[in-house]
């Protein structure tokens, strides 16, 4: 009795020695647990994935460092069926190119170990080669293949993402000359017959002046691309009469939107310009 106490006292006790066989939280079990149950489908394994048949023969190529000029059909066509039979034990679903791929590997695996006639032999080309065209398609798809690794490491930007930007249009920004007022204009022609008082003649003949020749007189004066002073198109010299007539025709051109006034500042001089 004490002899099997002892032989089952190690196989229950948790805490006996050896490694653990698993660890849940802070406690180590050194052994399996009796009622612990494993389903059949409880463990998967991920194989690495490929894009088709051509993907796997040029993986499995590389993967050995093998000439894909001279490739070993016979190895090459045992590690593609172990591959595929392995997909069938994983009961992982088949695509037929896959299936396709290897009746052709089984074709030129059987041309390959077929006698030659004696002429073949001397003449052998590499048209005659049951391998060309499958060395073909490898070397067509490895091609593609590089070619797609390296449009995937360019920049997102201009390939898959486009910044949308549009251009502002060119434009030079204007200060709008200030508006002259009334009371401005009324200041100047003031300072205009203030100045006319003191060049006052005293002649008998009465000259008349008409205001329509003075609005034509003062726009031949004018230009449309330089300013006029105010006060340099009044002809002091013709006294009162002359510088209200003078007056009158500007503000007959102004009504008429054929002359403009500015001013930079209130009390500034006033200019006058031809539109």
């Amino acid at each position: 009795m004490s002899e099997t106490a002892a032989e089952a006292t190690p196989a229950e006790d948790p805490a006996g020695g050896g490694e653990p066989v698993a660890r849940v939280g802070d406690e180590a079990l050194r052994r399996l647990p009796d009622d612990l149950y494993i389903p059949p489908d409880a463990l998967e394994v991920f194989l690495e994935a490929f894009e088709g048949p051509l993907d796997l023969l040029l993986y499995l190529i590389r993967r050995q460092n093998l000439d894909i000029l001279d490739i070993p059909i016979a190895e090459i066509t045992r590690q593609y069926m172990e591959y595929v039979e392995l997909m069938r034990e994983m009961r992982l679903e088949l695509a037929a190119e896959y299936l396709v791929m290897a009746a052709m590997l089984a074709e030129i695996k059987s041309r390959m170990l077929l006698p030659r006639p004696a002429a073949a032999e001397e003449d052998e080309e590499e048209d005659h080669d049951p391998r060309a065209e499958l060395i073909r398609r490898l070397q067509e798809y490895e091609r593609f293949k590089k070619v797609a690794e390296q449009i995937d490491e360019l920049p997102r930007v201009g390939r898959d993402i486009f910044p949308a930007a549009a251009e502002a249009p060119a434009c030079q920004p204007q200060a709008q000359p200030p508006a002259v007022s009334l009371r401005e204009l009324v200041l100047a022609f003031s300072e205009v017959m203030r100045r006319a008082q003191l060049n006052e003649n005293h002649q008998v003949e009465r000259e008349a002046i008409s205001i329509r020749e003075r609005m034509s007189d003062t726009l031949s004066r004018l230009n449309n691309e330089r300013y006029t002073p105010f006060q340099a198109l009044f002809q002091v010299e013709e006294g009162r009469t002359g510088v209200v007539v003078t007056f009158l025709a500007l503000l007959e051109l102004v009504r008429e939107s054929m002359v403009e006034l500015v001013q930079a500042d209130a009390f500034a001089p006033i200019y006058i310009r031809a539109r």
